[in-house]
């Protein structure tokens, strides 16, 4: 019998490294990034190998309960630590209804899953099943299970996203009125380039780039740590600055014990829910605005206006580090009412360059 042949770890950055391996077929795969060689060759034993030998080895029956804890372990080697927070928030409500079930036995019970699915809270059934779906799926790559009951149980819906809600001109001026001197500039700025509450935390005056007209957006907030975003990954992005961007820039208060734009008070990283409590509330309940009025609503602002002003989908999705779909999912209803504004710029484009028609015919 033909020896397995290995994969090939290495290391790609300082505390990440990188898997690659061929699968039967012959075609190379690759994964990334782990914290360590270890935590790689781990997972290619795990997940590989029982591929390559054409199989899996028969594994001890595992309860739910047992099975976790265990994929939390592994899974934690190539996902942010804010994920497996996640999961341990929603698998409990699988854990209290199966964690005594063997999954063998498990994988049986498509039906009374089913039945457990349609009885789970609306607004928060689809991540508690979709986390189960998860789990039960690294069960069965690992041999535990030959099938997943989660998935075979029936499709899980998504709910449709929140109402869009966009704040008007008036509102942020009254939003900002209320806050402190040191936060009034940023209802303006966050309205003004989309970016998600966890990249304006990680914003440093050295992302500005004010000849190029700019706004580099490199970090975000992760469990309260500032955290590189990936060269490739779509929230790593320039968003443009308009003359409102700037304003609020140039109205922050000067400060000399921090480079990040918007820090707590004492100038370290602001922490995003005791500014919900502390800033956010009060201004929001002093200004009298309508309520709902999240902090994120600052974003769907921007896409709002960015839609009404007749920036097409494809642009948008780039500016604000997500996809057309997600753009199409969250603001559908406003991008029915941009087809006038669109229209308007085809007009004024074809009103300005007017092709040189000739009345010659052709022989």
């Amino acid at each position: 019998m033909p020896a397995i042949q290995r994969g090939q770890v290495d290391r790609i950055a300082p505390g990440k490294w990188r898997l690659r391996y061929y699968l039967p077929d012959g075609s190379r795969k690759s994964k990334q990034p782990f914290p360590s060689k270890s935590a790689a060759w781990t997972w290619y034993r795990e997940n590989v190998e029982p591929l390559l030998s054409g199989g899996s080895v028969a594994l001890e029956p595992i309860t739910l309960a047992e099975f976790v804890p265990l994929y939390l372990e592994r899974h934690a080697a190539s996902v942010r630590p804010r994920t497996i927070a996640t999961l341990k928030e929603r698998l409990p409500h699988a854990l209290r209804a199966y964690g005594n079930v063997p999954l063998r036995d498990l994988e049986k019970m498509s039906g009374e899953i089913a039945t457990w699915q349609a009885r789970l809270p609306e607004r928060s059934r689809y991540g508690i099943v979709q986390s189960l779906r998860q789990t039960l799926e690294a069960a069965v790559r690992w041999g535990y299970m030959s099938k997943n009951p989660a998935k075979l149980a029936g499709r899980n819906r998504q709910l449709a996203p929140r109402g869009v809600r966009a704040f008007t001109r008036d509102e942020l001026d009254a939003i900002a009125a209320e806050l402190s001197p040191r936060y009034q500039p940023l209802p303006k700025f966050a309205a003004s380039t989309g970016l998600r509450p966890e990249e304006w935390q990680a914003l440093e005056r050295r992302d500005v780039d004010r000849r190029a007209g700019v706004l580099n957006v490199l970090r975000t907030v992760s469990d309260g740590e500032v955290v590189e975003l990936g060269k490739n990954s779509r929230s790593r992005r320039q968003v443009p600055l308009s003359e409102r961007a700037l304003a609020a820039l140039d109205a922050l208060p000067p400060r000399l014990d921090t480079p990040l734009l918007f820090p707590a008070p004492q100038g370290g990283l602001l922490n995003l829910d005791n500014f919900r409590r502390r800033e956010w509330a009060p201004a929001i309940e002093a200004s009298r605005i309508a309520e709902p009025a999240r902090i994120y609503d600052l974003r769907a602002t921007f896409a709002s206006t960015a839609i009404r002003a007749g920036v097409p989908i494809f642009e948008l999705a780039k500016i604000m580090g997500t996809s057309v779909r997600m753009i199409e999912l969250h603001y559908g209803s406003l991008l029915d009412g941009a087809a006038a504004a669109i229209a308007n710029r085809l007009d004024a484009y074809d009103n300005e360059h007017v092709p040189p028609y000739t009345t010659e015919q052709s022989v």
